[in-house]
């Protein structure tokens, strides 16, 4: 298994040993590989995420600025964190996107470094990871107006309706679920998980938030991806280790994911 979204900080899981120690329990379990997201700690978090993932061989790293610290972004800040892009084990661009339901920098300041981060994205040939919270519809429109959908998209944590999800799937983009399709209140969620079209399809787990059942209450962590896999699983009847091959063929051909 793959956990194609996590955020390995040593910030939040104890420094290098309780990051080292999440990684193990992840292999054990049997969740081989992951991606460790370098956005939504601040600047400093893309650097950390390239550090854990040249101190793990399968893990590998995204770095990007969250629109939550866009209201933080100089081109200085900026420069650095694309000199970073330019790693080997940094696969992706993200996430990136647009919050309007935390606002926790000015809409208009998100927008512009979207927008920015896409272009690069785009010069660069570099897939993107989008966070999309309460914007009904104008991320999905900014992709468009920048061209981005050719150098793939991937909606991270997708909390949208069908009629998104659909609209995101004909544009060649693809949809990773989290661990909240295995809430009770999960609710149209579930009906996405069942119906995003097989290629298009990606788990995680956005490690440490929206911890699965039966973790509720607990730091998430890689190793509970195999939750999120047998939810989306049991939705789309199918046993679970065809949609393993499958999520796993699939975040390797989103991100061009080859092992060392």
């Amino acid at each position: 298994m793959i956990d194609s979204h996590c955020h390995l900080d040593p910030s939040v899981y104890g420094g290098d040993l309780g990051v080292d120690a999440v990684v193990a329990r992840a292999v054990e379990a049997g969740v081989t590989h992951m991606l460790s997201v370098g956005s939504g700690y601040g600047f400093e978090s893309a650097a950390r995420a390239l550090a854990v993932a040249r101190r793990h061989t399968n893990v590998r790293a995204s770095v990007g600025l969250h629109p939550h610290d866009a209201k933080d972004f100089t081109d200085a800040r900026f420069a650095d964190l694309l000199a970073m892009a330019e790693a080997p084990e940094v696969l992706a661009l993200g996430e990136m996107g647009l919050d309007f339901h935390y606002d926790q920098s000015p809409r208009d300041t998100q927008r512009a470094v979207f927008r920015e981060q896409l272009r690069v994205a785009r010069q660069r040939r570099v897939p993107v990871i989008i966070h999309d919270r309460e914007s009904d519809g104008e991320t999905l429109r900014v992709l468009d107006d920048e061209a981005s959908w050719d150098t793939g998209v991937l909606f991270h944590c997708y909390t949208g309706n069908l009629a998104l999800m659909q609209r995101i799937v004909a544009r060649g983009g693809f949809i990773s679920i989290p661990g909240i399709v295995t809430f009770k209140t999960a609710g149209e969620m579930a009906e996405v998980a069942a119906q995003v079209p097989e290629d298009r399809l990606l788990v995680e787990t956005d490690a440490p938030f929206l911890t699965p059942v039966p973790h509720r209450g607990k730091k998430n962590e890689p190793a509970y991806v195999t939750h999120t896999l047998a939810k989306v699983a049991a939705l789309r009847g199918r046993p679970v280790v065809e949609v393993e091959a499958l999520t796993v063929a699939n975040t390797r051909r989103f991100f061009d994911w080859k092992d060392e």
